[in-house]
């Protein structure tokens, strides 16, 4: 489970990323980014009922989404508000497409740290 630190949970927190975030798209998913200038990263998620009209599969495509960003937030900057929307299609990717598709998007909008050889 993602700590709850590293959860954008208010409103005005998910509209500032909206409004002033730079937005990148890749296959089903599209991720806003904004610093927020914390020691650490936050990440909201938002699928919509236009994915499924059944809450199960939404909060499913959720879980699954805030694992993978669990897992690699040793990777991530610190530093950083981060807003995943689910466009619909995603919810028929099995785990490993939808974390193949999060390491493109994530290494597109250039918020992993360098890795040291």
């Amino acid at each position: 489970m993602l700590p709850k630190l590293n959860r954008l949970k208010k409103k005005k927190d998910l509209k500032l990323v909206f409004k002033k975030g730079k937005g990148f798209k890749e296959d089903f998913l599209v991720l806003k980014v904004l610093k927020n200038h914390l020691k650490n990263s936050r990440f909201g998620f938002i699928v919509s009922k236009a994915v499924s009209k059944k809450t199960t599969l939404r909060n499913k495509i959720k879980r699954r989404l805030r694992e993978l960003v669990r897992i690699k937030l040793k990777k991530i900057k610190k530093g950083i508000d981060g807003v995943l929307i689910v466009q619909p299609g995603l919810e028929v990717k099995d785990f490993w497409e939808i974390e193949a598709a999060l390491n493109r998007i994530f290494k597109r909008a250039q918020i992993l740290k360098k890795e040291k050889n």
